[in-house]
């Protein structure tokens, strides 16, 4: 039996069965009197008051710890691209997770169009009823135009989370990794392989960390972005903004040297390109299932590793962020996620085990209970420090 077959003895069927989250009631509804106050008559008098002054609907409706998971299926986990009612069982596990690591209720919202105009139009119509936007699955580069478009449209936080989650977890276990072994962001030459969405907000994330934009090289599927090449859109900036050398050719050419590597590409990188790296380096090889370079084989040639599994230690995964982001802009009544707010939460990620770091042990894990708290209070002191907080 092909493991997408149902199986009723399959414990994950089995916990799929009816979905994996429902609708609650918060207040009683045993008389009449409760049905007056919650439904007809009474809920009218607060519809008025919402009319007449639209900023109580965070005080008197569940806007204020609310977001919609919104998807079009187009890029989902490692699968690609299959659509809006196969990308549900994903959309209902991140709700999930937001209610468990954040107390964030979580709606999961699959878009049956992949047509941008179409997801713009639908997401800004539904927003009045959230607090937030989280972005899924939404392949490159559409997604870049999405998030931009939202981000200008609405004044509630939008996060595409395959970007900048991914990014702020990477900056945080970048920082143990470089303090572990005594190294400072600034000095580090760092190879990133992929240039979709993951690839181009880590880029972008390590750099507002504090990473130099002169030592990153990263590369697409043709080799090495740089100025040498015909580009445009996030890869043309990305050839303005790195490989300050000037290099030329594949992955093996920009590990030369190198003292980190980041997978976000899925490719295959061969063990020589590895061992063609400075020593004591660095490598993060997050594609999922298969990572870019298999752990043992790099931990030949490295000093510290991690992949985005969790069957080997270091697991780079966004739950470590999301959930945190998406309590502190609700809580601080955020416009928008600052780049300023995304550094916090990766500070405040990577602060949850700096006493205790090892080269198995750079950053939580997805189960430690201090993360999102922590993240949660980076964020929100961030948000009033950019002005972009309500409250």
């Amino acid at each position: 039996m092909s493991s997408s077959t149902p199986d009723p003895a399959d414990p994950v069927f089995r916990l799929h069965v009816g979905g994996k989250m429902a609708v609650a009631s918060t207040v009683p509804l045993t008389s009449r009197e409760d049905l007056s106050l919650a439904y007809t008559p009474g809920v009218a008098r607060v519809c008025e008051a919402i009319a007449a002054d639209p900023a109580l609907v965070d005080t008197y409706t569940w806007v204020s710890h609310t977001v919609a998971v919104v998807t079009d299926g187009s890029a989902v986990l490692g699968l690609g691209n299959i659509g809006p009612r196969a990308a549900l069982p994903v959309m209902e596990g991140k709700a999930v997770l937001f209610k468990q690591f954040a107390g964030v209720d979580a709606v999961p919202v699959c878009l049956d169009t992949q047509d941008v105009d179409e997801i713009v139009a639908t997401v800004k119509a539904l927003a009045p009823s959230f607090g937030g936007i989280n972005l899924e699955d939404i392949s490159a580069p559409r997604c870049f135009e999405v998030e931009r478009r939202l981000d200008e449209a609405l004044d509630i936080p939008v996060f595409h989370d395959d970007q900048h989650g991914t990014a702020i977890v990477v900056l945080a276990a970048l920082r143990n990794a470089a303090t572990l072994l005594n190294r400072k962001l600034g000095d580090l030459r760092v190879a990133v392989s992929g240039a979709g969405a993951a690839g181009v907000a880590v880029t972008k994330m390590l750099i507002a960390g504090g990473v130099d934009p002169a030592g990153v090289v990263v590369c697409d599927s043709r080799g090495i972005i740089g100025r040498h090449r015909e580009l445009t859109g996030t890869k043309a900036e990305l050839a303005e903004l790195t490989n300050a050398e000037g290099r030329q050719g594949d992955i093996t050419e920009a590990l030369r040297g190198a003292d980190v590597l980041i997978g976000v590409s899925g490719g295959q990188i061969p063990e020589a390109a590895v061992a063609g790296m400075a020593p004591g380096g660095i490598v993060f090889a997050l594609a999922n299932p298969t990572p870019e370079v298999h752990p043992e084989v790099a931990a030949r040639h490295v000093a510290v590793v991690a992949t985005g599994r969790s069957d080997y230690p270091n697991q780079i995964n966004n739950v470590l962020a999301f959930p945190g982001v998406f309590r502190g802009a609700l809580d601080a009544g955020a416009t928008r996620i600052t780049d300023s707010m995304k550094v916090a939460a990766a500070d405040a990620i990577a602060n949850v085990v700096a006493e205790s770091l090892t080269s198995e042990a750079i950053v939580p894990s997805p189960l430690d209970p201090r993360v999102a708290p922590a993240v949660a209070e980076a964020v929100a002191e961030a948000a009033r420090r950019d002005g972009v907080a309500r409250r």
